[in-house]
């Protein structure tokens, strides 16, 4: 099947809410290979098939984006969610520097966005496409990292997690001298990971 201009898919997704139910739920047969939930409202279904229609034009989320939002899903269903996991990193007042081809940019994280050369921009992708030309993960641009992850024993906002508690209430760091000591078995952090 050749690939569909996207004239043509906004047309088909234009033409999406004059279809039946059944139609639609047909389509979303089409589409994702199985049937529709059948306690999927019209309102969603419709977004759903436009959605896909436009993955199967143009591509979907990158496999990176893919894990992150089911390591937020995990995160939310086991109750350890922060939103600051997914929020901003770096706090507002904060100044960004970063050499280009001999030039130093001097970026100021703003509460709602960021401010270069004294334009405002809502990502720091903008400003760092602006500099170079070519689009870059602002955050990777700038040399952002990331604060620690659970998986490194961390919380969102990267502070260390303890180990869990023992029944008796008791917490044994496992790499203190009373952990070695004990020869106690590495605890398990609050994020899920072995120490």
């Amino acid at each position: 099947m050749a690939r569909q201009t996207q004239e043509q898919v906004e047309a088909e997704i234009a033409g999406l809410p004059a279809l039946s139910l059944e139609a639609l739920r047909e389509r979303w047969r089409t589409l994702y290979g199985n049937p529709a939930p059948r306690s999927l409202r019209r309102g969603l279904l419709i977004r759903a098939v436009a959605y896909q229609l436009q993955v199967k034009a143009f591509g979907g989320l990158s496999a990176a984006t893919k894990k992150k939002l089911r390591e937020i899903a995990v995160a939310a269903r086991e109750g350890r969610f922060d939103a600051a996991v997914i929020g901003p990193r770096v706090k507002p007042g904060t100044r960004l520097i970063r050499v280009w081809q001999g030039e130093t940019h001097s970026v100021l994280v703003l509460e709602d966005g960021f401010e270069w050369n004294g334009t405002r921009y809502r990502s720091l992708s903008l400003v760092a496409k602006t500099i170079t030309g070519t689009n870059w993960n602002g955050w990777t641009f700038f040399g952002v990292k990331r604060p620690g992850s659970p998986s490194e024993g961390r919380d969102g906002l990267g502070r260390f997690n303890g180990p869990v508690a023992a029944p008796d209430g008791s917490r044994v760091w496992p790499r203190s001298r009373r952990g070695r000591q004990s020869g106690a078995a590495p605890a398990v952090l609050a994020g899920g990971a072995d120490a």
